[in-house]
């Protein structure tokens, strides 16, 4: 008997995540070159240098399983958002912990709200529950709440808010999510991805922290991916009410972070200068690419988060070849039904500068 006729129904649905393009694809097909990976929202500042000290000082114990439960790192996240640990899990990258939502609340032919485009991993891990997503388009590169309120029903287990979102880097205001929340039937989850939420800078942000302490019925989603630089280790966490929380260590895997990634991350968490630095370094090269691209007539997404969404306005697959020739990696917007545009990371000033160059060149040479 053929596999697709034992395998879940879900997943013969499944379009693969397509990541952006790893340095050592490119180089492969491009020879090694100075290259520039803007196409995955990483941090270029790269990770605090008390999170190295503490993966060197942890390697020879590798040897032994991980903590399971993450205690040490559970209790530090608990004491920095003033939450007991009972709301904390931790898991292997904010990825996981999105699987771990639909293997605890989505049954078969349960239906997930969501944005389109948005990230595309809450379709995959929907379709491979048997649920059925349902996906609402953006209204001026933003979730439309209001649509998206219109869509649940009785069917309804969750509803994802990736806030900012990617990839626009757009975030609701702080009026339209408390009005959509009042009006959710008390069946339905938000999950709020909070994934960029170091970066925001508006004061009228819907900061999930404050809804997680009035025990509302949200998970918020971090991870130590972005600001933190950690994206190799892949380390995330998930915040809400106990009840909820204690369904997701119903599906955890025993031992999802190991040791390396688990003492990075407490002192990643405890190296706020380096957090710091790697805030500033995005507010500082986002205004410098605003007014480069301003100068250069070109439209973009006012975001607040560390990648800008920019309107090429031509295929930005050819914007993307081209500017790998010119050791540039981007992220082409085909992928969300935007051909035209495309996601940048905002990198060191360096790394600004020269994606500048590079886009000139391609476009006016």
């Amino acid at each position: 008997m053929k596999a697709e006729n034992l395998a879940r129904k879900g997943i013969l649905k499944i379009e693969s995540y397509i990541p952006g393009k790893s340095i050592e694809e490119v180089q492969k097909e491009f020879g090694a070159k100075r290259w520039i990976k803007l196409a995955s929202n990483e941090n270029l500042l790269g990770p605090s240098p008390k999170a190295i000290a503490a993966i060197r000082k942890e390697l020879p114990t590798i040897y032994l399983y991980p903590e399971g439960p993450c205690t040490v790192l559970r209790k530090a996240l608990a004491e920095r958002f003033a939450i007991s640990e009972g709301m904390v899990v931790i898991s292997n990258g904010a990825d996981n912990l999105i699987l771990m939502i639909a293997n605890a609340f989505v049954d078969e032919e349960d239906e997930v709200v969501m944005a389109d485009p948005t990230f595309p991993v809450y379709t995959n891990v929907t379709q491979i529950m048997g649920g059925k997503p349902i996906k609402v388009k953006l209204k001026d590169f933003t979730h439309d709440l209001d649509t998206m309120l219109k869509k649940v029903n009785r069917k309804t287990k969750l509803v994802f808010i990736c806030n900012p979102n990617n990839p626009t880097g757009t975030t609701v205001s702080l009026e339209s999510f408390n009005y959509f929340l009042s009006h959710l039937p008390k069946h339905v989850i938000v999950v709020l991805d909070e994934a960029y939420g170091d970066f925001v800078e508006d004061a009228f942000y819907p900061n999930g922290l404050d809804y997680i302490r009035e025990k509302r019925q949200i998970i918020v989603l971090r991870t130590f991916s972005k600001v933190y630089g950690l994206a190799g280790l892949r380390i995330g966490y998930a915040l809400g009410k106990e009840d909820l929380v204690n369904c997701l260590y119903q599906v955890r895997d025993p031992f999802p972070v190991h040791r390396l990634a688990q003492v990075a991350a407490v002192a990643a968490l405890n190296d706020e200068d380096h957090a710091v630095k790697s805030i500033q370094l995005v507010y500082e090269g986002k205004r410098y690419l605003y007014k480069e691209l301003d100068r250069m007539g070109l439209l973009y997404v006012p975001s607040q988060a560390n990648f800008i969404f920019i309107d090429f306005e031509k295929d930005s697959g050819e914007i993307f070849q081209a500017l790998l020739r010119e050791g540039i990696i981007i992220r082409p917007g085909k992928i969300w039904g935007y051909s035209t545009f495309a996601r940048v990371t905002i990198g060191r000033m360096e790394d600004n500068r020269r994606f500048i160059k590079a886009l000139k060149k391609v476009l006016f040479q």
